[in-house]
This record gives structure tokens, sequence and C-alpha cells, in this order.
């Protein structure tokens, strides 16, 4: 009785414990790049204008500017980029959803040598095959798993892609301006604030990885800063050149 208990309280640890994060979701990725392109496109645009020495009104301009356009980007392309591949799946789910139809036999056997080429004893493989060859909708689904490998009902969403990236762009790109609509009068604070929010973000990215989150941060920083140092260079010295 004993050892049934501890193999239940083993059993039922291995199960509150064993979860994973979604990583299909088609909100996270967009997300994320679009927060971290939002801070370092825009980070660097500011001071690369900056560096020809314009106006102070020039460079907030050129990050609001700058924010718009890129969220609008994003969005679009997120959502083009999304509905493309969602669009690929589904129309090779109606290749397989046809098959099925005209040739279950052939789509059967099919199922059973997979299955036999991972290990499964071909009577078995071919008894798990038929059992599941039953209903058409699971038969599809097995089959999409299997040889294309996706989750018909785990398909990501176009909306889900663009709303996350527009919003999570967007205010990426709002931290370089923010010091400035605050009353600021140099670049000093807009990159000490977007830096800050690289570090930030590449902390809160290592949440969902396997990173450390100071590795992470440091990362993202150096990326970003370097960004911003080269285009103010290059804005430096097209400024003098013209």
């Amino acid at each position: 009785m004993a050892i049934i208990e501890n193999e239940a309280t083993l059993h039922e640890a291995h199960r509150d414990n064993h979860t994973h994060r979604d990583v299909n979701g088609g909100w996270l990725r967009p997300a994320v790049f679009g927060a971290m392109d939002g801070l370092v496109s825009n980070l660097a645009l500011m001071t690369g204008v900056a560096g020809g020495a314009v106006s102070q009104e020039t460079i907030v301009i050129t990050g609001l500017a700058g924010l718009a356009a890129g969220a609008f980007s994003m969005a679009a392309g997120e959502y083009t980029s999304v509905a493309s591949q969602r669009e690929l799946v589904e129309a090779e789910l109606d290749v397989e959803r046809r098959e099925l139809k005209k040739h279950p036999q052939d789509e059967m056997e099919e199922l059973a040598a997979l299955y036999e080429s991972r290990g499964v004893e071909p009577h078995l493989a071919r008894q798990v095959a038929e059992q599941l060859s039953r209903d058409p909708e699971q038969a599809l689904e097995i089959h999409a798993r299997e040889e294309l490998g996706i989750d018909p009902d785990d398909l990501p969403s176009p909306l889900v892609a663009a709303v996350s990236s527009f919003g999570a762009f967007a205010l990426g790109a709002l931290l370089p301006v923010l010091p400035y609509l605050l009353g600021a009068t140099s670049l000093l604070p807009a990159v000490l604030l977007a830096l800050v929010g690289l570090f930030g973000c590449g902390a809160v990215v290592a949440r969902v990885t396997a990173r450390t989150w100071w590795f992470s941060g440091l990362r993202q920083l150096a990326l970003g800063g370097a960004a911003a140092a080269l285009t103010y260079g290059l804005g430096a010295l097209f400024g003098a050149a013209l």
C-alpha cells in the first residue's frame, strides 16, 4: 500500500510540475521582436539625426515619424507574413483532406508505416492506424501532425500577430521620444531611458527562455547601444560633409 501511495504521489507531483509554456502562440514572437525593433530602430534613427547637429524639434518629429511608420510597417508585415503562412497550411490541409476522402486505405497504410518506422510492431501499428482512421477529422489531425508537423487547431492568428507587433513597436519606439515630450532639451536623457528599456526588454525575454536575465539584458543593451553609437557617428559624418 505504501508503494502504491508513493507512486501516486510521484505521479501527482509529475503532473503538477510537468507543464510547458506556449511556444507556438502567435503573439510572443511579434511582440518581443516589435518592442526590440522599436527601441533599437527609433533610438538609432534619432541619434543619427542628432549627430547631424539639427534642432530639437527636428529630432522629436523624426522620432514620432519613426514610431508611426515603424509600427504600421511592422503590423502590416506581420499580418501578411502570418496570413500567408496560415493560408499555405490550410491549402496543405485541404490536400490531405482530399487524399483521406479519395484514398482512405492508402492513407491508413501510410500512417501504419509511419508508426512502424518509429519502432511500433507492425500488427500493433496497423491496429492503431485503423482505429485512428475511423474518424475523418481525427485522421486529418493525426496526418497533419505526423506529416506536416502542425496542429490544425492551433494555427497562429494574423490579427493577433499584427496587433501585438504594432503595440509593442510603438511602446518601444516611444521611449527615446518620451524625454523630449516631457521637456528634455538634450539627447542624453533619451539615450539613457532607451538603454534602460533595452536592458529591461532583454531581461523580460529571459523569463520565457533558458538564458539568465542579466545576460539577456546586457546582450540587448550592447546591441542597441552599438547601433545608436554607429548611427550617431554616421550622422555626425554626413552632417559635417553637408
